[in-house]
């Protein structure tokens, strides 16, 4: 199942009333009799129920906090051991490399010194191709050969490409092996190589709603003691993933991978993101949602003033077109208000007499 805090659209630390209150909203608005056209409604009801029925357990919802908050460690521990391990191999594989290439640059020095050495009439001095062949076999040649025609071809088909992307991945997984040797076939020849790039860096940042309307300069603390910034841009949304170029691990004689920062909305406000809309909960009284009202509600852009209609259930949602997010298209999401109906602190008879008497169907 999914995270039953975002099923049922609650903050993680929301009190009873408050989930008890959502659940019945979000079953309300899903309901398999009111959503009789939609086939997915009777399964998005049942993940409300089970939402629910494990967030009003205090016992379940304590255990689930527990696994939910030991996965994100584990989750944040593999991924620095993944980025190590990814570290030592890079590294390992360049020592290897630099091995490699003194041995290719004393066979490549004795090779010129026999071409100098040979008469006229004498076998021509071993080429660059021929070494590779000698040293790891002919298919080594050709796999070299492959990849150098595959480079100038890269250029014109780039934009052209029909290939699947099962076939682009298999084509990928044949052309590293010829990366390699061709990589060693322009060192032998003298020609620059360009390094390799070190493995990308996953991180997650939690913003504000403000950040984002604001468009904010976020800070990450790196494992190096260095920090990174950004700023957030018009389109970035809750989910959005940044790619900061060269931001990433650095290794010894390879380019430094990237920052990949998957931007995170906090739940600690009274606004929720969804797309690019804002979404808030207002509670009304019994009497405002039968008869109607217009009362202020707090937006990140300040107070506004909706009109909720008369008879507005829980189900009603009040939309106040262009007071969300960008969409960096030029647009903008809206604010949304979700009506939450709340009775009195305390029981009021005159309101228990009057429904009494309209379920019993008794009319004064």
């Amino acid at each position: 199942m999914r995270d039953p805090y975002s099923i049922l659209g609650v903050q993680r630390d929301a009190g009873s009333e408050e989930i008890k209150a959502a659940w019945r909203t979000q079953a309300k608005a899903v309901h398999p009799d009111h959503n009789q056209t939609d086939p997915d409604a009777t399964a998005r009801f049942a993940e409300i129920g089970q939402a629910y029925e494990l967030l009003k357990d205090p016992k379940k919802r304590g255990l689930y906090d527990q696994a939910r908050r030991a996965a994100e460690n584990k989750k944040r521990d593999q991924t620095i051991m993944q980025q190590r391990d990814a570290a030592r191999q890079a590294a390992e594989r360049a020592k290897a490399a630099e091995k490699l290439m003194e041995e290719l640059a004393k066979a490549q020095a004795r090779n010129a010194q026999a071409g100098a050495e040979t008469t006229a009439g004498s076998a021509k001095p071993e080429t660059a191709e021929d070494m590779l062949e000698r040293i790891f076999g002919a298919d080594a040649k050709a796999k070299a050969s492959s990849a150098e025609k595959q480079t100038e071809t890269n250029g014109s088909n780039e934009h052209a490409s029909t290939e699947t992307a099962e076939q682009q991945s298999e084509k990928a997984r044949s052309l590293r092996a010829a990366s390699f040797f061709s990589a060693l076939l322009r060192r032998i020849r003298g020609a620059p190589t360009a390094p390799e790039k070190a493995p990308d860096i996953t991180a997650e940042a939690t913003v504000s709603v403000v950040d984002l309307i604001e468009h904010k300069w976020i800070t990450l603390n790196m494992p190096e003691d260095r920090e990174v910034r950004f700023q957030l841009e018009p389109g970035m949304t809750d989910g959005h993933v940044v790619r900061l170029k060269g931001q990433g691990l650095k290794l010894p004689e390879a380019a430094r991978g990237d920052l990949v920062v998957t931007l995170l909305a906090s739940r600690d406000g009274p606004f929720l993101i969804r797309q690019f809309d804002i979404h808030t909960s207002l509670p009304i009284s019994l009497a405002d949602a039968v008869l109607g009202c217009e009362v202020p509600v707090q937006s990140p852009h300040g107070e506004l003033r909706v009109a909720v209609p008369a008879w507005s259930g829980s189900d009603r949602a009040i939309r106040v077109e262009g007071k969300g997010l960008k969409d960096g298209n030029g647009g903008f999401g809206d604010f949304v208000v979700e009506l939450r109906i709340v009775l009195l602190d305390s029981p009021d008879a005159k309101v228990m007499d009057l429904m009494r008497h309209m379920r019993e169907g008794l009319y004064l």
